[in-house]
Order: C-alpha cells, then sequence, then structure tokens
C-alpha cells in the first residue's frame, strides 16, 4: 500500500508516519512545509518527502494523489488563539486548500481519511458525542473561534455528500485531544499559539503563570497519540470495508480532566522531575477573563467527551494509556525535546 500524508510533518503526521515505517511495509509519501520533526526519517527507503504547500503546488499535490492508494490531508490550523486572531487564515487553510485534496480522491477514486474535529460538536449538550446522533451546536457569527469547527464541518459534509452521489471511498475521524512527544514546540507555547497542555508546560518552563481561561473549569478528555495512532492503522486497513462511509470518533472518554486540574496535575509532575527538583521559582497559577486571554470573538466549549461505541464496533479498538501516564509522558517528551536529559 502507498499511503500520501499531507502535513506529514505534523503532529499526528509524524507519529504516524513512524508507525508505518517501523511496523508494516507500506510506502510513504509525506508533504509539508519543513522536516523538524521527519528528520530521523528522511533517508528511509519507503518515505518520499517532498517540501511543499497545499496552498500554491496544486499540480504535485493532485500528482500525489494520483501515485497512491490512500490520501490524509492533514494540513490545517488547529489552534483556538488563531481562530480568534486571523480567522480567514484558518478558513483559507483548514477548508479552501483542502477542498481540491477532496476533489482529485473523487477524480482519481482514491481512498480519503479525512481528519474532522472533536470541536464540530460545538456546545452540544449531549453528556457523550455520538457520531450519528449529536447535534453540532456552533455560536453566533461574531464570535470568531467557531470558524474552525464550522470549515471543518463544511468539509465533513462535502465527503459525504461526495461519497453518497459519486461514489468516493471516505473515511472521517474525529481525534479528541490527542498529545504526546513533539505536540508542539517551545517556540510555539513562546508566541501563545500552541495547545493547552505544552502551553501549560512551557509557562512552566519560562515561569511564568498559567492562565486558566475563566477559571479552567472546562473539561477536555485527553488521548495518548499511540492510541490514536492505533485507531487510524485500523481504519487504513479497513478490514471487509468497514469503515468506509463512516465516521468514527478517536478519544478517551475515561481520561477526562479539567483545565485547572490539568494545570495543577502538570505543575506537581514538573516539580517532580528531575531537571526541576530544586527549581526556585514555581509558575504562579492565576484566573484570567476570555476577554483578555483571546479577545473578543472567544467562546469556550465546556464539556468534550466522545462516544467511542462506533470505533469500538468497527475497529475493534479501545484506548489503553491513563491520564496520569499520558500527561506524564507528554511532559517528559517536551522537557527532553527541549532541555535535554
Amino acid at each position: 500500500m502507498r499511503v500520501l500524508i499531507l502535513g506529514g510533518n505534523g503532529f499526528i503526521g509524524y507519529h504516524l508516519t513512524a508507525h508505518i515505517l517501523r511496523e508494516t511495509r507500506w510506502e510513504v509519501r509525506g508533504m509539508d512545509l519543513g522536516t523538524s520533526r521527519l528528520k530521523e526519517f528522511l533517508g528511509h527507503p519507503r518515505l518520499k518527502f517532498i517540501r511543499g504547500d497545499i496552498r500554491k503546488h496544486r499540480a504535485l499535490v493532485e500528482s500525489l494523489v494520483r501515485q497512491c492508494d490512500v490520501v490524509l490531508p492533514l494540513v490545517a490550523i488547529a489552534v483556538p488563539k488563531v481562530y480568534v486572531t486571523d480567522p480567514l487564515r484558518v478558513f483559507e487553510l483548514d477548508f479552501e486548500a483542502n477542498l481540491p485534496v477532496v476533489r482529485a480522491c473523487v477524480r482519481h477514486r482514491k481512498r480519503l481519511i479525512f481528519p474532522s474535529t472533536s470541536e464540530v460538536y460545538g456546545m452540544c449538550p449531549d453528556r457523550e458525542f455520538d457520531e450519528e446522533k449529536s447535534r453540532l451546536v456552533l455560536g453566533p457569527i461574531s464570535r470568531q473561534r467557531w470558524i474552525y469547527s464550522c470549515a471543518k464541518q463544511m468539509l465533513d459534509r462535502v465527503i459525504w455528500a461526495y461519497g453518497f452521489q459519486r461514489g468516493l471511498d471516505f473515511t472521517i475521524f474525529r481525534p479528541f485531544n490527542w498529545i504526546g512527544p513533539r505536540l508542539d514546540s517551545l517556540d510555539e507555547a513562546k508566541e501563545g499559539c500552541s495547545r493547552v497542555v505544552t502551553q501549560f508546560i512551557a509557562e512552566l518552563c519560562l515561569k511564568r503563570p498559567i492562565r486558566l481561561v475563566d477559571g479552567g473549569t472546562q473539561k477536555r478528555t485527553f488521548t495518548y497519540v499511540t492510541d490514536g495512532v492505533a485507531a487510524l492503522m485500523k481504519i487504513i486497513e479497513n478490514r471487509g470495508h468497514a469503515c468506509t462511509g463512516r465516521i468514527i470518533n478517536v478519544g478517551n472518554p475515561a481520561n477526562e480532566c479539567s483545565v485547572k486540574g490539568l494545570a495543577f496535575m502538570l505543575r506537581r509532575m514538573f516539580l517532580a522531575h528531575p531537571n526541576h527538583r530544586g527549581d526556585r521559582k514555581v509558575s504562579r497559577i492565576i484566573v484570567v477573563p476570555a476577554r483578555e486571554y483571546y479577545g473578543e470573538g472567544y467562546q469556550d466549549i465546556m464539556t468534550r467527551t466522545p462516544s467511542i461505541r462506533t470505533a469500538k464496533r468497527l475497529l475493534g479498538w479501545r484506548p489503553r494509556i491513563g491520564l496520569r501516564e499520558a500527561i506524564k509522558r507528554t511532559l517528559d517528551a517536551f522537557l527532553a525535546e527541549n532541555e535535554g536529559p
């Protein structure tokens, strides 16, 4: 099998590429703007990596789609702060640049595995979000943070329509807060453009306050990346075509934690780490209003818990890594990547 991973140097792209090269005989075609995560694999005989931009190199992308069996377009902006500060860039990349990839898969009859997001459920009141039954509840247009969710949801609907009308072989998967090594860099966190786990770790490293937006009562469920990739591999294999035309949540409902609880857990683990046991200065944990942290266009999601009944039934999959272990592994990896042993 030949797998095309657009955004191969991203967090999920890197871990998926690494797993394929280590555990299978498949070939990988990768494309991204850089190679910071993938450096260790660039000489691998089953990896062909091309530096490129899906927004500018459409003919190249079309050619790569034609050469491969399975296509995963993993290119997206997935940072809440950017949704508010630069919503047009989010729309242009997450929707407009990905739509031609979807259409290329239709033209060349290639299998498409599309990364949706847990954010499409928005402010759904359900205790667990179900792929087929839960409502997708977004806020008002003036709250720009919803442009990411809306762009992803629209592509979900377009892909579904291509499957219904044109016979596109697709699976949509929805990752719920995947974490692990190489999630974000310290430089990204310095600019406030990383995700919550790595943002908090970076604040601890830099001795800056950890800011809890509106008190940090929002709850998230965190999925360790090896669990997520294990599910994704089963989706790619698609035994018996069980995943064709399906939407599948990939998350760990047992790993629910409030953002406030996450901050205190990380601080305890950070101060127990060999690199920081003797630290005299420790980050304070403070509360800030959402308007101060994000600006006017933000609106939060208070819970985000997946139903994984579909993944269990179709894939025979269930997550294995618990919350504390997932957080600790992510912390240890971040410190090793940015501070050394």
